[in-house]
């Protein structure tokens, strides 16, 4: 009985123990929500890896700034407005936003106004490309080319060395030295022509300091800021110093001088008389520049020790100047007299692809050379910007905005003294980082100055107002070529421009206007 008892009890043990084998195995009915929500996944999976979602959020304001169009050009045009400007108007938005967020390459931007142009503006494709190939163009194309020649010679070299000769080592030195060098040089003969001179020498200083551009970043900016921003502020001093001066001459001269009556000659403006007004605005603005800089970007090396030892010992190797040369120093200053003496007649441009050409006849520098470093993406970028600006001008699009912001004004009760001259700068600087500064000031100085003959202000003073604002083209890589040209050397990023810019916008605005309080009284305007 014992033995009974203890086999059945064995045998319910056993079957305890398959039972709980039998229950681990089967699992639970899964609740329907559990295999639908797990089944979405699978597929959610599977989606991810038909399609890379990474791409769509890289992309992410190309998407915003298409679909941000598409909805203003489905709006009606305002009122005063062609069809043909608003249209210009919702491409310039819609450009803007593509350059400061750059979800693209910046070429591929130019590409699309480009396409737009010809398809929403139905403008001829053949009349489009020949508005991009402007003066200002070939200008680009030109110094481009022109730097990496210089470069092949390192003439860049021994320029960098005179110039810290002179500054010592010291970062803030060498910086404001640039800045100096370059302002002096763009007041008189163009902020283009130097910026172009100039671009080199900071390359060479940023190179020797470390080949590695992260290593460099602020340092790269402080320095080629300090050409294209030397060369901004500078552009106001002369009358030679930028087309938008003789642009404001020739108007004032136009509008408000009468040779019967000798009370209006003193809208008869001359190289000298424009100096007196506007060459200590530009002086004033030099060290701020310098102080701006360091204030957005902190080099990285307070000191440039290793970068002047290292160019020392390369002006040592390089030895005393070569037949070469001197050939191609002979050639350097041949373009400058082209820029400076005949450029009116033949262009800017032709003068550039000229001597970039006589470099390459003279052997000086190998076309390889300038197919593998010229920054081609660059040129196509200005020639489309400028492009898409005369497009505003011819469709008057940027005259409305101009009237607009003008007869907001009067709402605001800022339509005479200093806050009509504020706003005035503000206007002029907002149009500038959009379109090329003589052509802003070619739009916006019929407007301004009837304005300011309604107001009761002074013609000439609303007039230098318009004329010192447009330099403060400080936020955009197309807004001046100055800035163009330090951006093709691929240091730098389309945010830069918006970091400092708008310091740089601040500080000139309140020095124009504390000229336009103080100083311009006391000389008789």
């Amino acid at each position: 009985m014992t033995d009974t008892t203890s086999a059945a009890g064995a045998v319910e043990a056993c079957r305890g123990r398959f039972s709980l084998a039998r229950d681990s195995l089967q699992a639970p009915e899964v609740d329907y929500l559990v295999r639908l929500r797990r089944r979405g996944y699978q597929r959610w999976l599977l989606f991810r890896q038909a399609v890379n979602l990474n791409y769509f959020i890289e992309k992410r304001w190309f998407f915003i700034a298409v679909i941000l169009g598409a909805v203003l050009l489905l709006a009606p045009t305002p009122e005063g407005l062609s069809r043909e400007g608003h249209v210009v108007l919702v491409m310039s938005l819609v450009a803007t936003i593509l350059f400061v967020t750059e979800p693209v390459p910046l070429p591929t931007v130019a590409l699309m106004i480009i396409v737009a142009e010809v398809v929403l503006l139905g403008i001829e494709s053949t009349t489009v490309a020949k508005s991009l190939m402007t003066d200002s163009v070939l200008f680009i194309m030109g110094s481009l080319m022109l730097a990496v020649a210089i470069v092949k010679q390192q003439l860049d070299t021994r320029i960098a060395w005179a110039i810290v000769k002179v500054t010592g080592t010291k970062t803030l030195n060498v910086a404001f030295g640039i800045s100096f060098v370059s302002g002096i040089l763009a007041s008189f003969i163009g902020e283009h022509t130097v910026a172009a001179m100039m671009l080199p020498v900071g390359i060479t200083l940023i190179t020797l300091t470390s080949q590695d551009p992260k290593k460099v970043r602020n340092l790269a900016a402080v320095l080629l800021f300090s050409i294209s921003y030397g060369c901004s502020v500078a552009g106001i001093g002369t009358p030679s110093g930028g087309a938008r001066n003789a642009i404001m001459i020739d108007y004032w001269r136009q509008f408000f001088y009468d040779p019967a009556n000798p009370e209006t000659h003193k809208y008869l403006i001359d190289y000298a008389k424009w100096m007196a007004y506007a060459y200590p605005i530009f002086l004033l603005q030099l060290p701020f520049v310098t102080l701006i800089l360091f204030t957005a970007f902190r080099p990285e090396y307070p000191k440039l020790t290793r970068a002047v030892a290292r160019l020392r010992l390369k002006v040592l190797e390089q030895g005393p100047l070569k037949p070469a040369d001197w050939v191609a120093i002979a050639l350097f200053f041949a373009i400058l007299y082209g820029w400076i003496m005949i450029s009116g007649e033949i262009g800017m441009g032709t003068v550039a692809v000229a001597g970039a050409a006589a470099f390459l006849i003279a052997g000086l520098v190998r076309w390889e050379d300038i197919n593998n470093n010229v920054n081609w993406g660059v040129v196509l970028l200005y020639a489309a910007a400028i492009s898409l600006g005369v497009q505003m001008k011819d469709t008057g699009a940027a005259a409305w905005v101009a009237q607009k912001f003008l007869d907001m004004l009067g709402y605001l009760r800022l339509s005479e003294g200093m806050g009509l001259w504020a706003a005035v700068s503000l206007l002029t600087t907002g149009v500038t980082n959009t379109m090329s500064n003589g052509a802003a000031v070619a739009v916006l100085g019929p407007i301004v100055l009837n304005l300011a003959k309604e107001a009761g202000e002074s013609p000439l003073l609303i007039g230098f107002v318009t004329a010192v604002s447009s330099a403060f083209a400080y936020l955009t890589v197309v807004g001046t070529p100055a800035c163009t040209i330090v951006y093709a050397s691929g240091y730098l990023k389309t945010t830069d421009f918006l970091k400092v810019g708008w310091r740089m916008v601040i500080m000139s605005t309140i020095i124009l206007l504390l000229a336009a309080t103080f100083y311009w009284p006391l000389i008789g305007l």
